[in-house]
């Protein structure tokens, strides 16, 4: 082990820089000297002045004219293309010349294999990338293009695009109307591109200065077969026939190299870049096995605990009345067509689902849930959701029909939901306001069940989109049970940290307890994901999501944050009320929370007072008490992620589930 590590330091020590060689360069504003200091190559219209550049004239230059005209600048450096990942941002602002009804033809961030200027005739719709004469070659380059002008080739007038070879024929292109975002507004326009060099994936994001950054065209692009290894980066611009103006108000790009396996180098420098990939997993295979051994014994026991188990939940539902039905693994296999790619319907952390059709009289479409056999967890969950979502009955949540265990084989029967999930339409297909208000009615109607309702109370611990299943008329069924627990007689859970980042409360990575206010928490994420029209980041910095709806609330514009597909046709006050309940879930203090019972009634009764709630996000306080009886106090500001505690693993759901049908 010693000579292990002696043996990974040594090699890490020695090619760190190799493998981890960042370029980072920043323009925060640009003076009249950046095009003659060095630092940026400055060709054809481009000069530099108030603080921006201008990659085509000005409307008050009247020394030449502003038609027919291309600009380009790029970094005085190559930067590293791949094996690499990268990000870009930087704020353009597109005008129109005064008077003028027209304008074109845009601009476009530009990875160009030399630091040459635009080709002699790229003004105008090649917007100084490429000319006739190039137009198809072999010329090795990319560009993001912004464009502001419609070809006949284009979607329309204010789009974006990808071009490699040919600016004709880009391998993608996106309208922006959709978004809400005019390139040629005059407005400061924030861009970011991201390139994930381990995933071949390149990523726009845009939006007004000020605003949430709103993705807008994603595209796989394998960077070693369209630019060299190193490149030029920076901008370029062109006029046609009319004018318009181009800036660029600032700029920064960083790139991270990444290790190549596949280079020509020496067989020592192979075996060095294997051996730092190699020997660090194999450390932590023997770790981890040194740390494993002592806890086999309760391992085997809690495996006799889980057999025993499977007897007893096969008993009782045999025996007890209402209860989910018991199939055989040949019945569900003839259901789904042996489990065939046609009738997969999604695929999960632990297994996959299928659609299903039973032979009864008449027949009966179902889901059918496949857990996976070599995920450990996803067994332990599939007895969670029998115990569990198998006693349930409410209108709003899924019921469970059935299930199989036969040897390895571990299955769940579900009532079949046409809709699908909830998270297919968050930003993507178009729901009425009048429906999107039902889904979440019905979700806090099902989370009143669980919570106060049902015989024994439920916590869910695992509410978003993704669970909440809807029929045939887009009623709301909330599912997926494999990580709820009985409350019993206490009010919280204490077991392994469960849920989905973004949608768990703050409390519960400090107390790991999951609770009704927990709950009430992810509640309030989808009531602002499906109000919005966009997901949340899972992260709390200045351009989450949640901040951005507080935000708007303190400044009573709440109904800016709405979703614009929606085209003002819904019930302004609803909304109003609908956006207050779910921050006031989205409380950081767990006490400051509504009851799921208050959200029911404000819902059903527009009479109903809302609860009072700060114009600005509110930090939280959490005090925990170490079992030396000793406290530390944690203060969370609104903008900060909770650090997660290091739980004991040999503590963690060692409770036996318990089914009562």
């Amino acid at each position: 082990m010693l000579l292990l590590l002696l043996l990974y330091t040594f090699l890490d020590q020695a090619s760190s820089t190799s493998l981890i060689d960042p370029h980072t360069f920043s323009f925060p504003s640009f003076d009249p000297n950046s095009c003659t200091n060095g630092s940026l190559i400055c060709m054809g219209s481009v000069t530099a002045d108030n603080g921006y550049l201008s990659l085509t004239p000005k409307p008050n230059n009247n020394s030449t004219s502003p038609l027919e005209k291309v600009g380009r600048v790029l970094f005085h450096h190559r930067v590293v293309a791949w094996p690499a990942s990268f990000s870009t941002s930087f704020t353009i602002r597109i005008s129109p010349f005064p008077n003028s009804n027209v304008s074109g033809d845009g601009m476009a961030f530009i990875f160009a294999q030399d630091n040459a200027s635009s080709p002699p005739s790229s003004t105008g719709s090649y917007l100084g990338i490429m000319d006739p004469s190039t137009q198809g070659g072999v010329v090795k380059q990319l560009a993001v293009e912004l464009d502001t002008y419609k070809n006949e080739w284009d979607p329309d007038a204010n789009h974006i695009g990808i071009d490699t070879i040919s600016i004709i024929n880009p391998v993608a292109a996106e309208s922006l109307n959709a978004t809400g975002i005019d390139l040629k507004s005059g407005r400061n326009i924030k861009v970011r591109i991201d390139y994930h060099g381990w995933k071949k994936l390149l990523e726009i994001s845009m939006a007004y200065s000020g605003d949430m950054l709103v993705r807008v065209l994603n595209h796989s692009i394998e960077m070693e077969d369209t630019v060299p290894s190193s490149v030029f980066v920076g901008f370029t611009a062109a006029t046609g026939r009319v004018p318009e103006s181009h800036h660029v108000l600032d700029w920064t790009f960083s790139t991270i190299l990444l290790p190549d396996l596949n280079n020509h180098g020496s067989k020592y420098d192979k075996m060095k870049t294997i051996l730092l990939i190699v020997v660090p997993l194999i450390m932590g295979l023997l770790i981890v096995l040194i740390c494993f051994l002592p806890s086999f014994r309760r391992l085997v026991k809690r495996k006799k605990e889980m057999v025993k188990q499977k007897v007893d939940i096969e008993i009782r539902s045999r025996t007890a009345a209402n209860v989910p039905k018991m199939f055989t693994h040949k019945m569900l296999a003839k259901a789904t067509h042996n489990f065939s790619k046609e009738n997969l319907l999604g695929t999960g952390g632990f297994g996959s689902v299928y659609k299903g059709t039973l032979k009864d009289d008449p027949p009966t479409i179902v889901a059918v849930k496949k857990i996976s056999a070599t995920s450990k967890q996803g067994e332990k969950e599939y007895f969670a959701e029998i115990c569990t979502i198998g006693r349930l009955r409410h209108k709003n949540i899924v019921q469970l029909q059935g299930w199989c265990h036969e040897g390895e084989h571990h299955l769940l029967v579900y009532e079949y939901m046409p809709n699908g999930s909830l998270d297919r339409y968050i930003g993507k297909q178009f729901l009425d306001w009048d429906t999107r208000f039902k889904i979440l009615t019905g979700l806090a109607s099902a989370l009143l069940y669980l919570h106060e309702d049902s015989s024994n109370p439920v916590v869910h611990r695992d509410v978003k989109p993704n669970n909440v299943m809807l029929d045939e008329e887009f009623n709301a069924h909330l599912g997926d049970f494999g990580l709820a627990r009985l409350l019993q007689n206490d009010d919280s859970v204490t077991t392994m940290l469960a849920g989905t980042p973004g949608y768990l409360a703050p409390e519960v990575g400090f107390t790991g307890k999951s609770t009704p206010e927990s709950d009430v928490y992810s509640f309030g994420m989808v009531v602002i994901e499906v109000v919005c029209g966009r997901r949340s980041k899972g992260i709390m910095d200045e351009n989450s999501l949640v901040d951005y709806v507080w935000n708007s609330y303190g400044q009573n514009e709440l109904l800016n944050c709405v979703d614009p597909k929606l085209e003002s046709e819904f019930d302004e006050e609803q909304v109003k009320r609908t956006l207050i309940v779910g921050l006031a879930c989205l409380h950081p203090d767990s006490k400051q929370r509504p009851k799921i019972r208050k959200v029911v009634q404000i819902f059903l009764n527009p009479d109903e007072p809302l609860m009072d709630l700060p114009e600005s996000r509110p930090s939280a306080v959490y005090i925990t008490v170490s079992s030396s009886g000793s406290t530390t106090t944690t203060n969370i500001e609104s903008k900060s992620a909770p650090q997660l505690p290091s739980l004991d693993s040999s503590k963690a759901d060692d409770v036996v589930l318990q089914c009562d049908f």
